[in-house]
């Protein structure tokens, strides 16, 4: 069964060592942002393959209570974009 819902589309993705990353973009089904505290990219899988799906990844949940996109855990942004931040694979959207 393939379930189709709106989600805000990951619009870029500079994490070019995760296995979803291919040419700038996300190709996950769907990513979770969060961890209740920072807002990393939970799906982020370091691997030296990437894939060769050609979807544009969703943004399935997020666990940033306090983002101003957070809408009963589902973002309400637009698009979002991923990047590091200092140490982490950030949502580069998250806005308190």
């Amino acid at each position: 069964m393939i379930i189709a819902t709106d989600m805000p589309e990951v619009s870029r993705c500079a994490v070019t060592q995760c296995a979803y990353n291919a040419n700038d973009g996300c190709h996950a089904r769907a990513i979770t942002i969060g961890n209740g505290i920072d807002p990393d990219c939970d799906t982020f899988l370091a691997n030296s393959k990437h894939t060769n799906s050609a979807r544009t990844a969703g943004v399935g949940a997020c666990k940033m209570e306090n983002c101003k996109f957070n809408d009963d855990f589902e973002c309400s942004a637009d698009s979002i974009q991923v990047g590091r931040s200092g140490n982490s694979n950030n949502c580069l959207n998250y806005t308190h």
